[in-house]
């Protein structure tokens, strides 16, 4: 191995670079096109159909233009043609223009999903309206003289033992449960909708309807008023389920022959059915309480359509009429809301029946202060606003079905109506809330006027206020009125003494003043928030609505310069002294500036206060911390780092230039130092060794020689550490490819690293090597031999007269050196140490086993010689002969690498320079696999 005398090849990268470049020539466009279509000649052979007769082929060539994506579909895939034949049913009957335009007309008229459903105000109801107070309940117990009718019964002895079976409600069936709490309550009516269930599945119809009268029943007692419409919920949930029942019960028996279309009517219907129908209704008049008559009724309102055209409307009119019968006026308020509901999902066409119950509710109000409602509420001690709140939610339903696609003129009467009332605040409040936004907005500054004129004692105006704000946060008033609205409003807000009443308002109205003003408002609205809300430390119990308000201002102050210098925003956000709470403010910020901060700043206050905020993200994470969460709190601080590293990018490309002052370079200096001090923290090793690379890369970049030295120093002090295996995704894997990855990304470093003065010449390299050597490679392994070959190309770089790639202001080897023969001999005599590890490597593999391993690493220090060593040496020369035998001995090479090889080194052959390979081709021969 000693006779092997290395040489490097003299490198003209400028040339070579020319020689590499593809030829220009020009390209004849007149029948070519990339985006033309392809056109393919489809030959098919014909034969003979005869039999008998001699078989032969013709082939025909058409052009045709094949198009794979049409092709599929063309519509004779099976799924295609089996959907084809299943869409196809026989129509029963023609169906005429008249009906068509009927259905058209009907389906414009049904409630689209901008109607917000009665489904999704059940919950917040049944949180809002509880209660500590005992409650009763009467449950149904069955009767001895509830008999079957024999089959040979008279039609009229049928109708007398079911008129009996109802009458014997009153007569001792039921049980009255007593000192009931709520849960329990809600247990036994639970308990009677799965007894309702189970009556109609066993064929029990009228014990079925005595569970729904004696369920209707419950909502004449107030006993316990502020319970009230949570039991409305909950008895209207049970003759939701008995409409249903009975409105498919009646749908079956008209399955025979055909089904019926779903926009049916009373003709299609036939005989037994509507006796079936008009026997429900019957038993339905029979019941004489009011209340329980108009519910269950009203639960069967879309049978209507069983009967006659007009059934539906001529009820709705007259249960509308019914009602004003009831005394009790929460009473009479939560039925007209259930005649809505049902009138709503069954006719929303018809309007006038919701118009008539909303009048006739606003005739009802002065029975709110009549004698008989105040001395229930004395007795029951309820305050009048705490009674007024227990209408809300039918005034709200029965308005938000009046003001569903209504005209605009409809709130002008609305408004009129109102002051004719005197303003009731609760009717006024209901009316913001139901109608479009836009239209209330439009006239916004009536309604302060009528704000203004509300007799506060029952209802606050800051509700109203806030009623109105909802409204102008998706609208917007006009533009001359908007400051007075804003002025107005607040004048009432701030002067609300309840912490939680006066976040709840102003929590609102700050989506206004972000829309419609500046900085200058908003920090006023801020100001007051941290007055109202710091004494008594009120803000911990109001943390959701301050979260609401830093969302509501975020989306409106993207410049965050603009947003930092509001003096207020920063108090506001101290208030935020839940851990929890405070990081979820934390990343709310952080994601708006790293979405819509387009500009690096250099403004100490936002850097400042940002790193803050990273700050108290990291510090959040705990043994605790979900995945997740953990993930998401990266991606957050990890953006706002490559923004700021991108300002640092700026500040280095000055540096580079020459255009930065020391104040800058000292603070590149202190970014090296900072990540210098923080990378041993990291847990994966990889990514220490990758950021000691990458940071002394930068270092480098930036003149810092020294702090560029002690990276690369702590990367190659690093490397025995190396676990042999390493996790991955939860597996365990070798780390040896990731290993052989970062050193080759460490040697094309080291082409640019001077030497150190006092370490001698190569010391980074040396160092590198000897930590190869000694670390513990896997049994079998060839990665030490590998990094000795990659190692090679680099040393022959080093020994050019100009190097491929240096920094600028950096002066490399070639410009300490200047080429000097010792430092030449110095690369030489360690590439010929490396061969020669390399060559005793090769004979180790001889054996069986090793051979195809031999054969590669061969070919690998074979192209090695060949790219970088002076092949004029007669010993190199070869040794490059030797090593391609070497390669192909046992067939292992591939043969199609070996050719192009061959080729390329014939083609190198006849430049000038290296007319010597000419020689060395002669001796390269080609085996075949045995």
């Amino acid at each position: 191995m000693a006779s092997v005398q290395w040489h490097s090849r003299a490198r003209k990268y400028e040339a070579e670079v020319q020689m590499c470049r593809l030829e220009v020539s020009a390209v004849d466009f007149s029948d070519y096109h990339p985006l033309k279509a392809i056109t393919v000649t489809d030959s098919k052979a014909r034969r003979g159909g005869r039999k008998g007769s001699t078989s032969s082929s013709s082939s025909s060539s058409s052009s045709v233009v094949l198009d794979p994506l049409s092709s599929m579909l063309d519509g004779s895939d099976p799924l295609s043609l089996f959907a084809a034949v299943s869409q196809t049913p026989a129509l029963p009957h023609s169906i005429s223009a008249g009906e068509l335009g009927r259905k058209r007309r009907e389906k414009e008229e049904e409630v689209g999903s901008d109607f917000e459903p009665w489904s999704s105000k059940r919950g917040e109801i049944l949180s809002r309206f509880t209660t500590t107070e005992k409650l009763s309940i009467n449950l149904f117990m069955g009767s001895d003289k509830s008999k079957a009718s024999s089959p040979s019964s008279a039609v009229s002895e049928k109708v007398r033992t079911r008129l009996e079976e109802l009458d014997d409600l009153e007569e001792g069936s039921q049980r009255e449960l007593l000192n009931l709490s709520q849960q329990d309550y809600v247990n036994r009516i639970e308990e009677l909708n799965q007894s309702l269930k189970e009556a109609w599945g066993s064929d029990q119809k009228v014990k079925a309807l005595k569970i729904v009268i004696q369920c209707s029943k419950l909502l004449s007692d107030t006993s316990v008023i502020q319970f009230y419409p949570s039991k409305f919920v909950l008895i209207t949930d049970i003759l939701d389920t008995f409409g249903g029942l009975v409105y498919d019960r009646i749908w079956s028996m008209c399955a025979d022959p055909h089904p019926l279309p779903e926009s049916f009517s009373a003709d299609d219907v036939n005989d037994t059915a509507k006796e079936t129908c008009l026997n429900w209704f019957f038993k339905i008049a029979s019941i004489r309480e009011l209340v329980p008559r108009l519910y269950v009724e009203a639960a069967l309102l879309k049978c209507n359509r069983f009967l006659t055209k007009s059934g539906i409307q001529e009820t709705l009119q007259r249960l509308t009429a019914m009602i004003r019968g009831i005394g009790d006026p929460l009473v009479a308020v939560y039925a007209r809301a259930y005649l809505c509901r049902v009138g709503m999902e069954v006719a929303p066409h018809l309007k006038d029946s919701l118009n008539k119950n909303f009048f006739d509710l606003l005739a009802t109000f002065r029975q709110i202060h009549g004698e008989s409602v105040q001395n229930q509420l004395a007795q029951q001690r309820v305050e009048i606003p705490i009674y007024l709140t227990l209408y809300s939610p039918a005034i709200h339903w029965i308005l938000q079905c009046v003001a569903y696609r209504a005209p605009e003129v409809l709130l002008t009467e609305m408004m009129d109506r109102c002051k004719k009332l005197g303003n009731n605040a609760l009717l006024l409040n209901s009316v913001m809330w139901a109608f479009r936004a836009e239209f209330v907005a439009m006239r916004a500054t009536d309604f302060i006027g009528m704000i203004k004129d509300c007799d506060e004692a029952g209802f606050p105006k800051h509700l109203l206020f806030a009623s109105l704000g909802r409204s102008l946060s998706c609208a917007d008033p006009p533009e001359s009125e908007r400051l007075s609205i804003l002025n107005d409003a607040w004048k009432v807000i701030t002067k609300v003494r309840s912490p939680r009443d006066y976040i709840n308002c102003a929590e609102i109205w700050v989506e206004f003043t972000c829309r419609h003003f500046t900085k200058r408002e908003v920090n006023t609205i801020l100001a007051d928030i941290i007055k109202h809300m710091t004494p008594d430390r009120a803000f911990e119990d109001a943390y959701p609505q301050l979260q609401s308000v830093i969302k509501k201002i975020l989306p409106h102050f993207h410049d965050f310069s603009v947003l930092f210098s509001m003096e207020k925003f920063l108090p506001f956000l101290d208030m935020f002294q839940k851990d929890s709470v405070r990081v979820e403010v934390c990343k709310s910020i952080m994601e708006v500036f790293i979405k819509h901060q387009q500009e690096a700043t250099r403004d100490p206050v936002i850097l400042n206060a940002l790193l803050h905020i990273c700050k108290t993200m990291h510090d959040s994470v705990n043994a605790l911390t979900l995945d997740d969460e953990k993930r998401s709190l990266s991606l957050l601080i990890n953006g706002f780092i490559r923004m700021t590293v991108n300002q640092l990018a700026m500040e280095t490309r000055c540096v580079m230039k020459g255009n930065h002052s020391r104040k800058t370079a000292a603070f590149v200096r202190a970014c090296a130092a900072y990540s210098f001090i923080t990378i041993p923290s990291l847990t994966s090793i990889f990514n220490r060794l990758n950021l000691y690379l990458l940071s002394g890369e930068v270092a480098l970049a930036n003149q810092c020689l020294s702090q560029a030295d002690a990276f690369l120093k702590a990367a190659v002090s690093l490397l025995p550490e190396v676990p042999r295996t390493i996790s991955i995704e939860g597996k365990q894997r070798s780390s040896e490819p990731f290993l052989l990855d970062f050193i080759n990304n460490f040697l094309s470093t080291l082409l640019v690293v001077p030497d150190h003065p006092e370490q001698g010449v190569l010391y980074l390299v040396r160092g590198l090597l000897n930590m190869v050597q000694d670390y513990t490679w896997e049994d079998n392994s060839d990665a030490k031999i590998r990094v000795y070959i990659s190692a090679l190309p680099l040393l022959a770089a080093m020994s050019q007269e100009s190097y491929l790639y240096t920094i600028p202001k950096v002066d490399s080897n070639e410009t300490l050196y200047g080429g000097d023969p010792k430092f030449i001999a110095e690369i030489n005599k360690l590439c010929e140490t490396l061969i020669g590890q390399v060559l005793d490597h090769l004979k180790g593999l001889g054996r069986d086993e090793g051979v195809r391993r031999q054969g590669s690493l061969a070919f690998s220090l074979f192209g090695c010689l060949l790219a970088h060593g002076d092949l004029r040496n007669n010993k190199l020369n070869q040794l490059a002969v030797n090593l391609w035998n070497l390669s192909h001995k046992h067939g292992f090479c591939d043969t199609r690498t070996s050719v192009r090889t061959l080729e390329y080194i014939k083609h190198q052959a006849q430049l000038a320079d290296l007319s010597h390979l000419s020689d060395m081709t002669a001796r390269l021969s080609l085996q075949s696999r045995t």
